[in-house]
């Protein structure tokens, strides 16, 4: 009998997965095939309405995964094999979980049968994601595959969004149950209450130098528009946590900037001096508020308002004075509906504006490559939904600090400081709105950790421009390295590639940036190519950050006796 022959009316659990998928709306799993799901894989061949993202790693895999459910605000799906695959894609259930994404991680699994015997790449997955995820769990039974998905699609989005992982064994996927009938899992947000609002909106009455501070997931572009116009009609000046800069339009006069790797001194003073602090979304943790020096622990001079979608993440370090359990959408739609009272603090606004904008004026830094100048033209050329992506390293300190994001969905960077982020997340980026430009800031470690994405990007069509800054370094560790051991290199030299020819080795379009005068020309080209691009930008190796040089912090390295 055919593995297609229905009249039972039965379906392999392979199947029915499937069918849940699909009734989820997911439109594109992102996988690395495994003989251990195969059962699943052929069930995708009658689906056609879902596509399959096919990658080259599960750590590039997952991190598409991740980016796509940021983008549209619904759980991203990836799927991999048991073993290897599983702990390849950890990489990107880690960003998932530091960064609140709501993810589902399907993993083959070894047969029951084979289970406690050490069988081939046999893993405890609940052991093994046990920190990483919400919650992890495998189908041991065909005939309940539908209650284990809905309860995985509710859970990812539930309170704190984040990911969830189901192992599946082989032999479940192969055989044949009864399909149960499920609906969408809905997104359920918690609503603040009248007192809440009520006791936020008395708060605000009484203070003198309020500051917003905004960030986490569970926002769209709306509660970001709605969040907007509260600000601007209380003069709020409002910062960003890290990597977190579309919550609000950069253009606008409340904005002052971001709370990441490097923070502006005077915004930091600026919170010190701060009589009410709104946070709305992040969980302010060690890269927003400086290593938790930022507020005291655990009670802030400053009165604390802290809203977030997790009940239990509120008082968890910082003691709030007024803690609201709501979601992002619901508290910016209530925002907005608030009075807009008379503000007495019109200069502390004007001001925070006046301090981001000279804050990111684009300094000069050694070499012919003037990576600022190439950020004022970037501002300029690229219109306001283009998608930015990067991974860490300090050549995306050019993204983060100096371009200006006007609206929600134009930034794709981990919060867990991971690196690789950048390609993978362009490539989803590009596939889920391929009429928006994606522009990937990298460095070059960066880049060669998830490089092998940009055949992805050839093999699917998305056509994505790469930046590379080439120093030939891993630049954010030797900065450290000529800060605490001046002149004592170990371990952050790189041999790199060209570039420019990796990409057209894979069918894609590559240029080289010498001087920054050929920015322009090869960018245009690059747009133009119809086909993935990369431009390779040689930066001078002293030019380790936007601030500094290596020559200077091993001087004054050395000038302190270190």
């Amino acid at each position: 009998m055919s593995p297609k022959d229905n009249r039972d009316n039965l379906r392999t659990g392979g199947e029915i997965l499937v069918d849940c998928l699909k009734i989820n709306g997911v439109e594109k799993v992102f996988c690395v095939p495994g003989e251990s799901y195969l059962a699943a894989l052929d069930a995708f061949h009658d689906v056609p309405e879902i596509q399959l993202v096919v990658c080259r790693q599960e750590s590039g895999a997952a991190m598409m995964a991740d980016a796509h459910a940021r983008l549209t605000g619904t759980p991203g799906v990836c799927f991999v094999t048991r073993g290897p695959g599983a702990t390849n894609a950890s990489a990107g259930l880690h960003i998932a979980y530091q960064d609140s994404t709501p993810l589902i991680l399907l993993i083959g699994q070894i047969a029951r049968d084979h289970t406690e015997r050490e069988a081939f790449q046999e893993i405890d997955f609940r052991r093994m994601f046990g920190e990483m995820a919400k919650w992890v769990g495998q189908i041991d039974d065909e005939a309940r595959v539908a209650e284990y998905l809905s309860h995985a699609f509710h859970r990812a989005q539930a309170g704190r969004p984040g990911p969830v992982v189901l192992a599946l064994p082989e032999d479940m996927l192969k055989a044949r149950a009864a399909p149960a009938t499920i609906t969408k899992a809905a997104e359920i947000q918690a609503h603040p209450g009248a007192d809440d609002l009520q006791a936020l909106s008395d708060l605000l009455g009484n203070a003198k130098r309020p500051l917003a501070i905004l960030g986490g997931s569970g926002w769209d572009v709306q509660s970001c528009i709605d969040f907007r116009a509260f600000a601007e009609a209380f003069e709020i000046p409002t910062a960003v946590t890290f990597r977190c800069q579309d919550r609000i339009d950069n253009m606008s006069p409340s904005y002052c900037g971001d709370l990441g790797v490097g923070q502006n001194p005077k915004l930091k003073a600026r919170i010190g001096a701060a009589d009410l602090l709104l946070v709305v979304g992040p969980r302010m943790g060690e890269m927003t508020t400086g290593g938790y020096s930022l507020l005291d622990i655990p009670n802030p001079e400053q009165t604390f308002v802290h809203v977030h979608q997790g009940a239990e993440e509120i008082g968890r370090v910082y003691q709030p004075d007024l803690g609201i359990n709501a979601g992002m959408k619901n508290i910016a739609k209530a925002l907005r509906a608030l009075a807009p009272q008379k503000p007495a603090w019109s200069d502390w606004c004007t001001s925070a504006r006046d301090d981001y904008l000279t804050w990111t004026v684009p300094p000069e830094i050694p070499g012919a490559v003037q990576m600022g100048e190439i950020m004022t033209w970037l501002n300029e050329r690229l219109p306001e939904y283009t998608i930015l992506c990067n991974g860490a390293g300090n050549f995306a300190a050019w993204a983060n600090r100096f371009y200006r994001y006007r609206g929600y969905g134009t930034i794709l960077g981990p919060t867990s400081g991971s690196m690789g982020f950048g390609v993978p997340a362009g490539v989803a980026a590009k596939l889920t709105f391929p009429e928006r430009p994606v522009v990937v800031f990298a460095g070059d470690g960066d880049f060669l950790m998830t490089g092998q994405e940009f055949g992805t990007a050839v093999q699917h069509g998305a056509n994505i421009i790469v930046l590379v800054g080439n120093n030939s370094m891993y630049g954010t560790i030797r900065m450290h390295q000529e800060r605490d051991y001046p002149g004592r290199i170990s371990g952050t030299e790189l041999i790199n590639p060209d570039f420019a020819a990796y990409a057209e080795a894979f069918g894609g379009h590559g240029g080289i940036v010498e001087k920054t005068e050929d920015f322009a020309a090869a960018f245009e080209a690059a747009a133009s190519a119809g086909k993935p691009a990369i431009i390779e930008i040689r930066i001078d190796p002293d030019a380790v950050s936007p601030m500094a040089t290596l020559s200077g912090l091993r001087k004054a390295a050395l000038k302190k006796g270190k």
